[in-house]
């Protein structure tokens, strides 16, 4: 298995070119992220995942986390590391300053989120769903909450979880069964929640759980639900942990991949009740758990293009060692390297220009989060908040797929060594896998996509994103560098064939919502592919600039040549796509059950 390298230049030319790191820092709060104090922690963070964070994923993957008498013990070595890893304040990094976060800018934050899912999927899960509960918390809970809990979660010294999933009950909520009954001052929560990640560890002394339930009087369906906060263990006057909450873990599942991330079956009340505090107002706990939600979204989307990387990595540096073959062009018998052959570098290619593409796009969306929460103009927060809308489902849906694609990709650059676990291939596949259901399937990614965002506001949104990328292909049309033409040309077809999907999808969603729906995966990946297209188009005119003005042309050059090749052999699937939805169901909805 190779070593996890971040790949720190393209990170930032992502982060400085495209996403404009520079100008966060006028914004108010974010006056000390200097390109120079984020390149410091960009480097420490690559440190941490290099040296930490990556030598425990195989280790990890082979041993998994167990279920003992006195609870979940992790993998060797990750309390260790979990401990490293919030005394470097890692787990505060955009955290808000008034509870002991650092406030850094959310672009960093992905970045890091970025390395470490890359290093260590399993382990970075845990740290993934504290900041949801975080956020959850910061935004909905009382005063009296955030001071006692809110220091702790963003310092990581204890971690949160999300408990949403009961047996009963997947994506549709409405089926949520776990009662919470009023007693004085808090509720007590009788019931069972599974596929909770991270719900028992032994790596910190308490973990904090948001828990979806009901109250006695509650209405019936989401209208009836509320976010309650439960500890694992309640806290003493002093605020330390102290007697024990009835909550346990009471079985793990055993999963295709992320075996070191505990995925709990977790039993609220098995004896008195589980002490909880609502959060936020009753009957409103799905409204206040989607802003959980939606940081969870962005940071999965995150971990698609990180396991594409880790997949890329592996492979690249497995096609340089493995010799097989002579070049079909040449007339000397002497075998070469793998990656010398047509059809392996084809691979790599469609493997890099796609990160490239995703990572543009995933760290453009945090930089609009940052403008979203911190621009001092109403207007333009407004702005920023309605691309995020937007486009979470797209950066969840679109890049984890990717990453499933690509891992899938690096097995196959390995050839058979590639379906043996020793090379580490399968892993990176194993673990991807989970992140195109988890958090939302793809499915309901699209859905939201369409049926939500795009019919909310008629479009608009949507519209404004196709000016935006209209402006890119007129300056790609206007440049005097020839090497921009075919990606110029790929581009603007490609935003025409969005817009004329969006028309269409926005048409028959008053008409025919089923025919709407059963397009909506198709509309989100278009969606996806024309987002990255939108960057890469944007990488290339940068990369031109800074090429003939004589800057690291090396590096702007692969740009180019990266960006080329997305433009002609990725982008293209956006036209088959946008067929695929003129055509509507095609049959889908019709067919009679029985004929599956």
């Amino acid at each position: 298995m190779s070593t996890y390298i971040a790949p720190l230049r393209d990170m930032r030319f992502a982060m400085t070119e495209l996403a404009d790191l520079g100008a966060l820092s006028s914004l108010p709060g974010l006056e000390e992220a200097t390109p120079e104090l984020a390149d410091a922690v960009l480097e420490e963070a690559a440190r941490l995942a290099a040296e930490v964070l990556a030598p425990l994923n195989r280790t990890g993957d082979e041993q998994g986390a167990r279920l003992t008498q006195d609870g979940v013990v992790a993998a060797d070595g990750f309390a260790q590391a979990y401990r490293q890893f919030s005394a470097g304040g890692w787990s505060g990094l955009s955290g808000d300053p008034e509870f002991g976060g650092q406030g850094l800018p959310e672009l960093l934050h992905a970045a890091a989120v970025e390395m470490w899912n890359s290093s260590n999927m399993a382990f970075a899960l845990c740290p993934l769903l504290t900041a949801g509960a975080t956020e959850a918390l910061r935004q909905h809970g009382s005063g009296d909450l955030k001071q006692r809990y809110l220091p702790n979660l963003i310092s990581g010294t204890w971690t949160g979880t999300m408990n949403l999933t009961e047996p009963q009950a997947g994506s549709d909520l409405a089926a949520v069964r776990t009662k919470a009954v009023p007693e004085g001052n808090h509720y007590r929560l009788y019931g069972q929640k599974i596929f909770i990640t991270w719900g028992d560890h032994d790596m910190t002394d308490n973990v904090i759980h948001l828990v979806l339930a009901r109250t006695p009087d509650a209405p019936e369906g989401v209208r009836g639900i509320s976010l309650f906060l439960v500890p694992k263990f309640l806290l003493n006057a002093d605020g330390s942990p102290g007697q024990r909450n009835d909550v346990h873990c009471v079985s793990l599942e055993h999963k295709l991949g992320i075996h070191a991330s505990p995925t709990c079956v977790m039993s609220f009340g098995d004896k008195d009740g589980a002490i909880g505090y609502l959060v936020g107002h009753e009957n409103k706990g799905l409204a206040h758990m989607f802003t959980m939600m939606n940081e969870a979204r962005q940071k999965v989307g995150i971990q698609g293009l990180a396991m594409a990387e880790r997949a890329y990595q592996q492979a690249r540096e497995y096609a340089k060692e493995r010799v097989q073959g002579r070049l079909a062009a040449s007339r000397s018998a002497q075998a070469v390297a793998i990656i010398h052959h047509p059809d392996v570098r084809r691979m790599l290619l469609t493997m890099k220009s796609q990160i490239e593409a995703m990572r543009a796009f995933a760290y453009v969306m945090a930089a609009d989060m940052d403008r979203t929460h911190r621009h001092p103009d109403d207007s333009e927060r407004a702005r920023h908040q309605a691309r995020v809308d937007l486009l979470i489902p797209v950066l969840k849906g679109w890049c984890t797929e990717l990453g499933v694609e690509i891992a899938s990709l690096g097995v196959q650059v390995h050839g058979g060594m590639g379906y043996i676990e020793e090379t580490g291939a399968c892993q990176f596949l194993r673990d991807a896998r989970i992140a195109t259901i988890y958090e939302g399937t793809t499915g309901i990614q699209a859905a939201d996509l369409v049926a939500r965002k795009l019919a909310s506001d008629g479009g608009a949104a949507m519209s404004k994103l196709v000016v935006e990328m209209r402006s890119v292909a007129l300056q790609l049309e206007q440049s005097a560098d020839a090497r921009l033409a075919p990606i110029c040309t790929a581009f603007a077809a490609s935003v025409q064939a969005l817009e004329d999907a969006t028309e269409w999808m926005l048409r028959v969603l008053t008409t025919d919502i089923d025919e709407a729906l059963a397009s909506s995966v198709d509309y989100l990946m278009m969606t996806g592919y024309v987002c990255g297209g939108w960057q890469m188009a944007r990488a290339a005119l940068v990369a031109s600039k800074q090429d003939a003005a004589g800057e690291d042309q090396e590096f702007h050059r692969s740009k180019l040549a990266t960006a080329r090749f997305y433009a002609e052999k990725i982008l293209p699937k956006a036209h088959a796509l946008q067929k695929a939805i003129l055509l509507g169901a095609s049959g889908a909805i019709d067919i009679p059950i029985e004929q599956f």
